[in-house]
């Protein structure tokens, strides 16, 4: 007798639900593959034939111009350095700062942790607002350095809960043990409590560096000088104001064919500003079932 699948097995109801299910995720893929794409076809044809008869896979109609334009544009190389040198110091300092908050908040012992929790709480839901946050930048002297889109923002409570619940996952009978080696708080945070944590750091980091990478407010309000400025303003500037940097359409005269060119650069852009948050996923695949999934099992 022939086994049946284990699809086979499920009710009706069952079978309905997972086929509802299936549609749902393939139309959600799809919606996202489309426009990646688009994106990545459209950067490469030329800008003409995208505004009058929009993309083809004819190769013929295709061109490197937009990324010729942007690798040979200094200020769009300024701005992806800084934009790797901001994102990489922000989630060494938020991450270190987030598991430094969540060690004492996870201790049953902690004299305090409710009136800390609640503080925690209350700052997820209510800020300070724009204007305040300014004169406080401006008073700490942080205004156009780039502690000030930094240090703001460097610690995050749902990250801080997120720790938590973690380590009060990790067994007492670790701690226990490195108390009967003598062992104080600092030497079982960072040499017994830490190396066991990796899934849950890498998850943090990963959200710090890509909210970092993505984000241009807080430069924009802060960075006055161009050098200073993370890529994304540059992408900004493109895709918003359609006024690429200087440089890159210097030879078109035209104010059509500078229109077109500017509408080709937007893709090349977001193609090369997406790169790096590409490379790094699959290296923190593996740590986010583990990691990102903390934070459901214990509150």
């Amino acid at each position: 007798m022939k086994k049946k699948s284990k699809f086979a097995r499920y009710s009706a109801q069952d079978k309905a639900l997972l086929m509802t299910g299936y549609i749902l995720l393939g139309l959600f893929v799809i919606a996202i593959i489309i426009p990646m794409v688009y994106i990545v076809v459209a950067s490469f044809m030329d800008p003409i034939t995208l505004q009058n008869k929009g993309i083809t896979f004819d190769f013929d109609k295709w061109t490197l111009t937009a990324y010729q334009r942007v690798m040979s544009n200094a200020q769009i190389w300024i701005g992806f350095k800084n934009a790797v040198i901001y994102s990489i110091v922000f989630t060494v300092v938020s991450v270190f700062i987030t598991l430094l908050a969540a060690y004492p908040m996870s201790r049953a012992d902690f004299k305090g942790k409710g009136f800390f929790n609640t503080i925690f709480v209350i700052t997820m839901f209510f800020g300070g607002g724009l204007i305040p946050t300014y004169l406080l930048i401006s008073n700490l002297h942080l205004l156009d350095s780039m502690w000030a889109i930094i240090l703001p923002g460097a610690f995050s409570v749902w990250n801080m809960i997120i720790a938590r619940t973690y380590y009060q996952g990790i067994p007492g009978e670790l701690r226990e043990a490195a108390d009967v080696d003598g062992a104080n708080e600092m030497v079982f945070f960072f040499k017994i409590l830490i190396p066991v944590c990796t899934p849950v750091i890498a998850v943090l980091a990963l959200w710090q560096f890509v909210a970092m990478w993505n984000s241009y407010f807080d430069a924009m309000i802060y960075l006055r000088d161009s050098a200073k400025q993370p890529l994304q303003l540059v992408l900004r500037s493109i895709l918003i104001q359609n006024q690429p940097e200087s440089g890159m359409i210097s030879d078109m005269q035209s104010t059509a064919e500078r229109a077109q060119l500017a509408e080709l650069l937007k893709y090349a852009t977001i193609i090369i500003s997406s790169l790096p948050l590409l490379v790094m996923y699959p290296f923190f695949q593996k740590y986010f079932d583990s990691g990102i999934m903390a934070g459901s099992v214990k509150g």
